[in-house]
């Protein structure tokens, strides 16, 4: 079983400030740095270093941010399948504030130009009980026929449709999982209440829904509308940013590992609060010994 991720890669530029600036207002830093980043990327690695086969679909500038995202990410996966556009590369720009909030703006060039149907090596590749994986970042036509490409193979398809796309809501009924943070679920839906919204993603064509609720840990909605509340470990936010990334790679990780989907999304979210913890966006991902400790100890425990 393999893990096919289908969705972009960036250089994110991170900001630490003490606040956020008011429109019209420069502020100074307090530090700054760029990583490797993007949902795509982000989710890929982490269900990597969750111990999934993983293979990586998006595509870069033929520039030297490319150069550079190339050799960055080839520490983590399996490159082979990146595909370069005479574009420049995708880059985030992400502000971190005191409390660990962050702010971001993406330049999504490659992205919205990327169509990994042009040709059919794409659904050639995904087998049976494969699990594909996809966010908000392509163009929404583009994230339907890939979804449904996948689910006529036979995959499981799992979609965080972060961003969301303006008047443009995500097609559901070749999703098995879609994830969303509440203020998506609550953006697609009109109810803020987590767990109604959840059911109402499944009955707009999903599987299941899982919605993220930050400190507060996570809901999991099965096929029946079923609800399970997963609650997170208490830890000091030092960055958000990448944290539901973390989490939705390691569910995929952790399903393709033969998991059942509550104890796949207990991982996750210990795995998110892990990231939290840390700085940056891929980088305070957790590492694959950390994820296997993780899986194994989640395991014990909900035995």
């Amino acid at each position: 079983m393999r893990v096919h991720v289908v969705g972009n890669v960036c250089i994110d530029t991170t900001f630490r400030l003490k606040r956020f600036p008011q429109p019209g207002e420069t502020l100074n830093a307090s530090g700054h740095a760029d990583g490797l980043g993007g949902k795509g990327a982000n989710q890929a690695v982490a269900a990597a270093r969750a111990g999934a086969d993983v293979r990586l679909r998006a595509a870069i500038g033929d520039d030297p941010a490319g150069a550079w995202i190339r050799e960055q990410l080839s520490r983590e996966l399996d490159i082979s399948r990146l595909t370069m556009l005479s574009l420049p590369s995708d880059r985030s720009t992400i502000m971190v504030n005191a409390r660990g909030e962050n702010l971001i703006v993406t330049g999504a060039t490659c992205a919205t130009a990327f169509d990994p149907m042009a040709d059919d090596t794409f659904a050639r590749s995904i087998e049976a009980g494969d699990i594909v994986v996809m966010q908000g970042n392509l163009r929404p036509d583009v994230t339907a026929a890939c979804l449904k490409a996948a689910r006529d193979a036979g995959a499981v398809t799992i979609l965080n449709p972060s961003p969301l796309a303006s008047n443009h809501p995500p097609e559901l009924t070749a999703v098995s999982l879609v994830i969303v943070n509440e203020g998506e679920a609550a953006r697609l839906t009109g109810t803020s209440d987590p767990a109604t919204a959840a059911r109402e993603l499944i009955g707009r064509g999903a599987g299941a829904a899982i919605v993220t609720l930050g400190a507060r840990g996570c809901l999991v909605a099965d096929g029946e509308g079923d609800i399970e509340r997963i609650t997170a470990p208490m830890v000091t936010v030092i960055d958000t940013s990448g944290a539901g990334d973390v989490l939705c790679g390691c569910i995929a990780g952790c399903l393709s590992a033969g998991m059942d989907l509550a104890r796949a999304a207990r991982v996750a979210v210990r795995a998110a609060a892990i990231s939290v913890g840390r700085a940056g966006t891929l980088d305070s991902c957790p590492d694959g010994r950390e994820m296997k400790t993780l899986m194994e100890t989640t395991e014990t425990e909900t035995a």
